[in-house]
């Protein structure tokens, strides 16, 4: 897809990090948007800052975990716009520690949001763009969590290599039936984003009963992990990459931090080793 002006972007997790950058980037590129959160204040926030450069600007407060909230957005995006041209599934939280560690809670609120928001995104929207006929791309936000073996997180770490598989196979499946759509994966590292702050978000029904009192070096090294994310990549950079590899290029794996490579190709020489 080239020319995207006047075409219309639905971008979940759009408040904040990734998806506000891409939200802006939709706007520059003159498209209708649409953009969903469930962070109801910062969401409004947004709205009114895009809405100074973007007419056709519309927000909807989305829990993307529940199927019939991601069901009210597309007919939101319907009722604004008649369509659908880009849909990015990229609302995304972490928590967690091993697999063992982890909450049932944790388990339950990280696969809710980052996989289960993602399933719901495709079976909804995926009709809907069949039926249009005519080009369309999504692109779901993964992680390189999702192409590596390991991360501080078991439950982010599943549900980001199930969102690759999960764009592998959907991309596939728009192959074998000749569809004018396209899929893509994207897979950061570190990037400037409030992904340490998920909690914010969380639902109170998926609290943890009990919390851990912070340690002194638990405390240090949650500075300077924030320290760390506040020098990473910025947001607005990864949403250059995405217009321009997978959007424009049509690429299936989005991966901008070009550095991330070797660790990519050890958990296939990994793999290749075991067979």
């Amino acid at each position: 897809m080239d020319d995207l002006i006047g075409k219309t972007a639905v971008i979940t997790g759009a408040a904040s990090g990734i998806g506000k950058a891409l939200a802006a980037k939709a706007c520059n590129e003159g498209m209708k948007v649409v953009l969903a959160d469930v962070e109801e204040d910062a969401l409004a926030n947004v709205r009114d800052e895009l809405g100074r450069r973007a007419t056709h600007l519309i927000s909807v407060l989305v829990d993307v975990s529940q199927p019939q909230a991601v069901d009210e957005l597309a007919r939101r995006t319907l009722d604004a716009f008649g369509g659908v041209d880009l849909l990015f599934n990229n609302a995304g939280v972490g928590a967690g520690t091993t697999v063992w560690e982890s909450t049932l809670e944790d388990w339950i609120w990280v696969m809710g949001v980052n996989l289960w928001g993602v399933i719901h995104g495709v079976r909804t929207f995926v009709p809907i763009m069949l039926r249009q006929n005519r080009p369309a791309h999504i692109v779901n936000t993964a992680s390189i969590a999702g192409l590596v073996r390991g991360h501080h997180s078991a439950s982010y770490a599943v549900t980001k290599h199930a969102v690759v598989a999960l764009t592998e196979h959907l991309a596939i499946e728009f192959e074998r039936i000749r569809a004018p759509i396209h899929a893509s994966v994207l897979c950061p590292s570190w990037v400037n984003t409030r992904i340490n702050e998920s909690d914010r978000n969380r639902p109170k029904a998926l609290l943890n009963q009990t919390e851990m009192t912070p340690t002194p070096e638990m405390l240090k090294a949650w500075e300077q992990l924030q320290e760390f994310v506040k020098r990473a990549t910025p947001p607005s950079e990864i949403a250059d990459v995405v217009f321009g590899e997978g959007i424009r290029q049509g690429r299936l794996y989005i991966v901008p931090h070009k550095e991330t490579a070797e660790y990519i190709k050890n958990r296939f020489d990994r793999i290749m080793k075991d067979i």
